[in-house]
């Protein structure tokens, strides 16, 4: 399992994802689910990614092989497509064709493979967006009423999320959020794991403006943790009933 999340604020983007993959109790393995493509100054994308890790890097792989073909265009590869929307299908539609593929083979085998992705950039001269793309190709978009987008286990992240997350949230404060927010996920759920990537793209530039991997033991990250549950912890007591 996995915990991704991309916040799309005034200010910029905050994406941050771990990077553990289980394949049985006995083995548990360390793989990137982040990956950013970028032209500095002209575009920049990130790709998030959950699922069965043979679907999501032979889909990784697929895009990188069309973003290398000197005959590729618009509407082939991601780093020449003409809006992000556009992205977002050619991503999606690589997606769908490699899990239908994967899924095929194991059929076989009465098993079954599905991913998802979270898709977010911005080109020069155009808006950022942001995208979750679903096992199936389709997608949909982070608006001003849902500034956030997660795949994989997302459930224990949501609630802080929910409360602290405004399109008008400081980059600061947003990437603390989701620091929280996984903090809450590692806590409740063994298969998401450290380390984790975080990276902050901030409005206008078209570059990745921050990028920090997290390793098991930081202090910052630990000193946050420990900091917010004791604020729950007080919060707690001091509610009456």
């Amino acid at each position: 399992m996995t915990y991704c999340v991309g916040l799309l604020l005034n200010e910029g983007m905050v994406l941050l994802s771990d990077t553990r993959t289980n394949a049985g109790l006995d083995n548990i393995s360390t793989y990137r689910k982040m990956f950013t493509f970028e032209e500095p100054g002209e575009r920049v994308i990130a790709i998030l990614t959950a699922g069965s890790l043979s679907v999501t890097q032979t889909t990784i792989a697929r895009l990188r092989e069309a973003m290398d073909d000197p005959d590729s265009d618009g509407e082939t590869s991601i780093m020449k497509a003409p809006t992000m929307l556009k992205v977002a299908q050619i991503v999606g539609n690589m997606l769908a064709g490699v899990r239908v593929e994967i899924g095929e083979k194991l059929s076989v085998m009465k098993q079954s493979a599905s991913a998802s992705m979270i898709v977010a950039g911005q080109r020069r001269g155009g808006a950022m967006r942001l995208f979750l793309i679903y096992p199936e190709g389709n997608f949909i978009e982070a608006t001003e009423d849902t500034p956030f987008l997660q795949i994989g286990e997302h459930k224990y992240g949501k609630p802080i999320l929910d409360r602290v997350v405004r399109p008008e949230t400081s980059l600061a404060d947003a990437q603390k959020a989701v620091l929280l927010s996984m903090d809450s996920t590692l806590r409740s759920n063994l298969s998401v794991g450290m380390p984790l990537d975080l990276v902050v793209i901030e409005a206008e530039a078209c570059q990745v403006s921050q990028r920090r991997r997290i390793e098991a033991g930081d202090p910052q990250f630990r000193a946050m943790s420990e900091a917010w549950s004791a604020a729950l912890r007080d919060g707690f007591t001091q509610i009456a009933i």
